[in-house]
C-alpha cells in the first residue's frame, strides 16, 4: 500500500507516492537524495547517527515512518549550514578535531544543536548526559564534548 506525501526538508518540499512502510531515514536518503542523516544501527534507534529535526525537535529518523511526517518540517545536517556559512557546532567540530570517521557527526551534531538552544549554559557531564543517545565507535568523546561545550559559549554570547 502506498500513500502520497509531502515533507519539507531544509525549506524544500519533497513529495511521492510511497510505501506506507518506508522509514524517514530513506525517504531523507532516498526520494530527497540528503546523504548526511546516515542509519548505524539497522533501524533500531540506539546508535542516533539519524538524528534530524522534526519541527525543531531532535529525534531519530530510523523510529519514524515517513507517513508520520506528512506535512511536517525537516531540518537534516546539510540544513545546519546557512547561506553559506556553517553552524557554530560544525565550526567547532573542525576547531576541536571531533570526530574521526565522521559517521556519527551528523547525528551528534543535530543533537547538540538542539541542547544547546535549550541549554547554552551546560557543563561538561550534562553535554555527556545529552548524548547518551548517540553512539561514536572511534573516539573517546572528549573532543565532542569540548566542541559542544565551546559552540555553547558562543550561542550563548550572541
Amino acid at each position: 500500500m502506498k500513500r502520497d506525501v509531502t515533507i519539507t526538508i531544509n525549506g524544500v518540499e519533497y513529495s511521492g507516492n510511497i510505501p506506507i512502510r518506508m522509514l524517514l531515514v530513506d525517504f531523507i536518503r532516498d526520494v530527497a537524495g540528503l546523504t548526511g542523516t546516515h542509519v548505524g544501527c539497522t533501524f533500531e534507534g540506539q546508535c542516533g547517527a539519524c538524528t534530524i529535526h522534526l519541527n525543531g525537535e531532535a529525534v531519530k529518523s530510523c523510529l519514524l515512518l515517513a507517513v508520520q511526517c506528512h506535512g511536517k518540517e525537516i531540518t537534516t545536517v546539510e540544513g545546519l549550514a546557512r547561506e553559506g556559512a556553517l553552524h557554530v557546532l560544525q565550526e567547532e567540530f573542525h576547531r576541536h578535531h571531533a570526530l574521526q570517521c565522521g559517521y556519527c557527526t551528523s547525528g551528534m551534531l543535530m543533537n547538540a544543536a538542539e541542547f544547546i538552544t535549550e541549554r547554552p549554559d551546560a557543563d561538561d557531564e550534562e553535554i555527556r548526559h545529552a548524548l547518551v543517545g548517540n553512539i561514536c565507535r572511534c573516539t573517546g568523546y572528549t573532543n565532542i564534548i569540548k566542541a559542544i561545550s565551546a559552540a555553547a559559549k558562543r550561542n550563548a554570547s550572541v
